[in-house]
């Protein structure tokens, strides 16, 4: 079996790039820390597995280390990076840098290592420059993605934002923004407006065989301006990955709702870009109509690509964990091409990678859960908070959901239930004792989205006054559906002992089948759950 977060759960790969080198698949990504303060506070590992066993990820160990490059402690931080075979059959790793939260991450080159294998170890082979051997910085230097086109070796990268079509852009300060932001001269910006462009957006450039020499200069694949365009709902922001299928472009794209990873296809490798749609977003966002107040969790920042495996085309995307954007968790999906080359966006789930639901057998930790929501979550990007809501977290060598309060709704999909009569759930009351609090600096940047806390009724954790019976924090209502009939309750018990986690058990009435499992707490009292188990 194989769930999301796809790899361990104490894991932290966002960023992903998938790819099929030989008969393995690679998952190349930036490297948080659990509870960490900051985006890539680690250096770069891979896990890989067989192209026929999705469920079998291997730990490739750490395959390049920021000290290895030399702007080494200048910028202390990889980000995003993309790996791609050269067509002397050397793999070469593409990556910038930046420091906390990502300042500095605007203004550096786009660095390059090499390895004989696709799992490394990396050595620094230098930046990509041009051919009088300056660093290229044409547009803006971040995120790399990288292909090589039947030979052709093509660097996409770029950053995006809409400042430049505000009516008052010149006026209202968003100039001295950009300045401060990309590191760049107020006449180097305006240079490029002046030419009918801009310093921003996704660009593309050719590269010489050598992998650093640029070939052919970069342009925008996408106009600047997305106005009365396809893209003005969901204009690209960062997170630039390009894939080819058959004789289309796939450019895979963060949009500026940072939430979701969209798509917009091409037959031609540098224009002609139309928007596609949403391919997923880590709230499911979008999916069916879903508004962004009613997100399914904490939203923020998302950023992967897509990959054939076998024969099945997956989505690979990460998850916001620790109430923060800085412990990011890789996870997956199986996706569709159609015929018409359309991609539907898809719902994001806990089996992800398994290739059908999960056994309602045994035990499975808690923090799989695709949906986790107190019906007012936020939205966070560069953000980390004390506010309270439910969060996956870890305390000591113990993973689990904390700040568990009424009317919280945990959600997993999907389990195939065969005679289950009996759900336990390892959980214990949230105390003082046993409450994380992160001892790292607290950050909301100018995109928090601060509607996601506003509340109609109850302040955070309150609920009507109940008598649950001596000795109950209060109870799990089990579901199959949102909106459905309870099929069970489970009593969650007091202990004297803080950190001691107990077995609370319930009956259900599951048919059986595959379902959705859904609970939702109610109590006077936040709980922490660790693992759910199936009798």
């Amino acid at each position: 079996m194989v769930f999301n977060p796809y790899l361990p759960i104490d894991e932290y790969i966002p960023d992903g790039e998938p790819h099929v080198f030989g008969d393995r698949v690679y998952i190349f990504g930036s490297h948080d820390a659990e509870g960490g303060y900051t985006y890539c506070m680690r250096d770069y590992v891979t896990y890989s597995a067989p192209v026929t066993d999705l469920t079998d990820w291997r730990y490739e160990g750490v395959i390049y280390r920021s000290n290895q490059d030399p702007d080494y402690p200048n910028r202390k931080y990889m980000y995003a990076p993309d790996v791609v075979c050269g067509n002397d059959g050397r793999y070469y790793l593409y990556y910038g840098m930046g420091g906390d939260y990502g300042y500095g991450g605007y203004d550096g080159p786009i660095s390059v290592a090499v390895a004989d294998k696709p799992a490394g170890p990396y050595e620094y082979l230098g930046f990509v420059r041009n051919a009088d051997g300056t660093p290229m910085q044409k547009y803006i230097c971040f995120d790399p993605a990288v292909i090589n086109d039947d030979g052709v070796i093509r660097l996409y990268y770029g950053t995006r934002y809409g400042y430049e079509e505000e009516d008052d852009f010149m006026t209202n300060g968003r100039l001295d923004d950009e300045v401060k932001m990309f590191n760049r001269s107020r006449e180097e910006i305006l240079s490029y407006m002046d030419s009918g462009e801009s310093i921003n957006g996704p660009a593309m450039l050719v590269l010489a065989d050598d992998m650093l020499t640029v070939k052919e200069e970069a342009k925008l694949i996408i106009p600047y301006r997305v106005k009365g365009t396809g893209f003005e709902e969901h204009p690209f922001f960062e997170g630039a990955s390009i894939r080819k299928i058959n004789s289309t472009y796939y450019f895979i794209y963060s949009s500026w709702l940072n939430h979701e990873l969209c798509y917009a296809t091409s037959d031609k490798p540098d224009r002609d870009f139309t928007f596609g749609g949403t391919i997923v977003s880590n709230g499911d966002i979008g999916l069916d109509g879903r508004k962004a107040k009613d997100r399914l969790n904490m939203t923020g920042t998302t950023h992967g690509s897509i990959e054939n495996i076998n024969g099945k085309w997956y989505v690979f995307f990460h998850r916001l964990t620790h109430k923060s954007d800085y412990s990011r968790q890789a996870c997956a999906e199986e996706i569709f091409i159609e015929q018409d080359g359309s991609i539907h966006q898809v719902e994001i789930t806990s089996c992800g990678l398994n290739g059908g639901p999960l056994p309602a057998q045994g035990s499975y930790p808690s923090v799989i859960c695709c949906n986790l929501t107190n019906h007012h979550m936020p939205h966070g990007s560069n953000c980390i908070f004390d506010d309270a809501f439910p969060n996956v977290t870890h305390l000591g060598e113990d993973r689990f959901i904390g700040e568990i309060e009424d009317d919280t709704l945990i959600g997993y999909k999907y389990f195939s239930f065969v005679n289950n009569k009996k759900l336990i759930v390892i959980a214990r009351e949230e105390t003082k004792d046993n409450k994380v609090v992160l001892d790292v600096p607290l950050r909301k940047d100018e995109r928090y989205d601060q509607k996601g806390f506003e509340r109609a009724e109850a302040g955070p954790g309150d609920a009507p006054d109940a008598d649950f019976g001596e000795g109950i924090v209060g109870v799990l209502d089990v579901y199959l559906s949102p909106v459905g009939e309870s099929v069970g309750q489970i009593s969650v018990k007091k202990s004297a002992d803080p950190m001691e986690w107990i077995r609370c058990e319930g009956d259900v009435d599951i048919p059986d089948g595959v379902h959705p499992l859904f609970f939702v707490y109610h109590g006077t009292k936040k709980i922490q759950i660790k693992d759910i188990e199936f009798e």
